[in-house]
C-alpha cells in the first residue's frame, strides 16, 4: 500500500471512530438515568460499530472482494456479540456490587451491622465493601460507648441530685433550728454545718476536676517527681483516716524511681485510690501501697486491699463516672456520704493525661489497682 493510501485509511478510520464515538456519547448522555448495564452495552456496541464501519470504509478504497468483506462482517458480528455479552455480564456484576453498597450505606444510616458480600466484581469494590464493614463496626462500637456514657451520665446526675439534696436538707434544717433559737448547743450545729459544707465542697471539687478531664482542659505542670516521697506523703496524709477505722495502711516503696509528672494531680489520683480502699475495707484489714518498676520499665504504683474484691460484672465499669461498688464492697456511709462516686473516674483521667494506664483486678480476699506510668529519660537521669 502506498503512503498516500495508508494516510487515507488512517483518516477514514479516525473519522468513522470520531463520528461513532460522538454518537455513542450522545446516546450515553440520553441514557444517563438508565441502568449501568445498558450504558456498558452502548459502549461495547459503539466499539464494534466503530471497528466495522472503519474497516468497511477502508475496504472500499482497497477494492476488497465482496466475499472477503462478507466474511469480515460475519467475524465482526460474532466478536461483537461476544463483546456485548461480556459487557452485559460485567454490567450485572457492577450493578450487583452497587446494590450491595447501597444497602450497606442504608444499614449504616439505620445503625445496623453491615453484612459482608461473598464476592465482588473487582478489588476496588471489595476494598470499598471492606471499609464499609469496618466503618459499621466502628460506628457500632461508638454507639455502644455513647450508650454507656449516656447511661453513666444519667446515673451520675441522679446520684448527684440525691447526694446534694441530703446535705443541703441537713444544712437547711440546722440553720432553721439555729434561726428559731431551738438549739441548746449551737457550737455542735456549727460543726455539723461545716462538715456538710466540706462534703459539698468535695463534691463540687470532684465535679470540676472531672469536667476538666472530660473536656480536655486539664493542664499538667510536669516536673521530676520522686515517687517514694510523693506516695509516702500521700499515705501519711490519709493515715489518720485509716487509723480511725482501725486499718493497717502500709507503704512499701522502691527508692530511686522518678518520673515526669504533675505532683499535685498524681498525688490526687493516688489519694483517691487509697481513700477508695479505706472506704471499702473492713476494720482491722490491711491496705498496702507499693511503688515498683514494672517489667516493661514503667513505674508502677499499686494499691491493694482486703475488702472482698469487686463483682466481676462490675469490673468493666469501675472507672465510669458515678460507679459505686456493690456488695461486698459497699462504701462506708460515714466516710463517703455526700460523694458522687467520681474518685476512680478522676484517677483514670489523670493517669491518661500522664500517658499511663490504670488497671484493676481481683486478688484473693480483695482487689488491686495498678497505675503504670512512663519513665522519661530526663526523670531517669535525674
Amino acid at each position: 500500500m502506498t503512503p498516500n493510501g495508508m494516510v487515507s485509511v488512517v483518516v477514514i478510520a479516525l473519522a468513522t471512530a470520531v463520528i461513532v464515538g460522538a454518537a455513542g456519547l450522545i446516546t450515553l448522555r440520553l441514557l444517563a438515568r438508565y441502568s449501568l448495564v445498558l450504558q456498558l452495552l452502548v459502549v461495547a456496541l459503539a466499539t464494534v460499530v466503530s471497528v466495522v464501519s472503519g474497516m468497511a470504509a477502508a475496504a472500499s478504497l482497497m477494492y476488497v472482494s465482496a466475499h472477503d468483506l462478507t466474511v469480515f462482517y460475519f467475524v465482526a458480528a460474532a466478536a461483537g456479540s461476544v463483546s456485548l455479552a461480556m459487557a452485559g455480564l460485567l454490567g450485572r456484576w457492577i450493578v450487583r456490587d452497587s446494590q450491595y453498597l447501597t444497602l450497606a450505606a442504608a444499614s449504616l444510616g439505620r445503625g445496623e451491622p453491615v453484612a459482608s458480600a461473598e464476592r465482588h466484581s473487582n478489588n476496588e469494590f471489595a476494598a470499598l465493601a471492606g471499609q464499609l464493614a469496618a466503618t459499621g463496626e466502628r460506628l457500632q462500637e461508638s454507639r455502644d460507648r455513647e450508650g454507656r456514657i449516656e447511661a453513666s451520665r444519667r446515673e451520675l446526675v441522679a446520684w448527684i441530685s440525691h447526694d446534694l439534696r441530703t446535705p443541703l436538707a441537713g444544712i437547711r434544717a440546722m440553720a432553721e433550728a439555729l434561726e428559731d433559737d431551738m438549739v441548746e448547743d449551737p457550737s455542735r450545729y456549727y460543726g455539723q454545718i461545716r462538715s456538710q459544707v466540706d462534703r459539698l465542697n468535695g463534691m463540687v471539687d470532684d465535679l470540676f476536676e472531672l469536667s476538666r478531664i472530660q473536656t480536655g482542659t486539664l493542664r499538667l505542670t510536669q516536673e521530676t517527681v520522686a515517687l517514694y516521697d510523693l506516695i509516702s506523703d500521700t499515705v501519711a496524709d490519709l493515715g489518720p483516716v485509716a487509723r480511725a477505722k482501725s486499718l493497717d495502711l502500709r507503704f512499701e516503696g522502691a527508692m530511686g524511681l522518678s518520673i515526669l509528672a504533675d505532683p499535685r494531680e498524681l498525688s490526687r489520683a493516688v489519694g483517691n485510690l487509697v481513700m477508695n480502699a479505706v472506704q471499702q475495707s473492713a476494720p482491722g484489714s490491711a491496705i498496702v501501697v507499693a511503688v515498683t518498676e514494672h517489667a516493661d520499665g514503667r513505674a508502677a504504683i499499686s494499691v491493694q486491699d482486703a475488702a472482698g474484691g469487686i463483682d466481676p460484672a462490675d469490673l468493666p465499669r469501675v472507672f465510669d463516672a458515678g460507679w459505686r461498688g456493690s456488695e461486698p464492697r459497699t462504701p462506708d456511709a460515714d466516710l463517703v456520704h455526700g460523694r458522687a462516686g467520681l474518685g476512680l473516674a478522676i484517677v483514670a483521667g489523670i493517669v491518661a493525661a500522664h500517658q499511663g494506664e490504670v488497671t484493676v483486678r481481683n486478688i484473693p480476699g480483695g482487689c488491686r489497682f495498678d497505675v503504670l506510668l512512663p519513665r522519661h529519660a530526663e526523670a531517669v537521669q535525674a
